[in-house]
């Protein structure tokens, strides 16, 4: 699947090569999976880009990766944000178009059938 371009299987191979689950673990064929991911537009994969860079001290890097996760609605890359803004990492600018993506893709999900679902459970 992840030949013909699904990017859900790209994320799942990065995860098993990162970890060597089922297969020889291989960090660059992992990060090319996850980078194949994130390029189709998979948040988990762009947000855990985000987290390899800032492991690697690349944070000019991760940021770009949090600010798109969060912009995308991703919670998690949201928090990384604050973090990195309390940190001066961030400026106030990237800080707050972050945090209006957040909310913007946010509220594009909800809908009425959502919050009935949601009272159901």
């Amino acid at each position: 699947a992840a030949a013909l371009g699904d990017v859900g299987a790209h994320y799942q191979l990065s995860c098993l090569y990162h970890h060597g689950q089922g297969v020889e673990k291989d960090e660059k064929r992992g990060l090319h999976h996850a980078e194949e991911a994130a390029i189709g537009g998979h948040i988990n994969a762009r947000h855990n880009l985000g987290c390899l860079e800032e492991l690697s001290r690349r944070m000019d890097r991760a940021v770009k990766h949090y600010i798109i996760a969060a912009k995308l609605g991703y919670d998690e890359s949201l928090e990384s944000v604050n973090s990195l803004y309390k940190a001066g990492l961030i400026s106030k600018d990237e800080f707050a178009a972050a945090l209006r993506g957040h909310q913007a893709a946010t509220d594009a999900t909800k809908s009425p059938q959502r919050e009935e679902a949601d009272e159901f459970r």
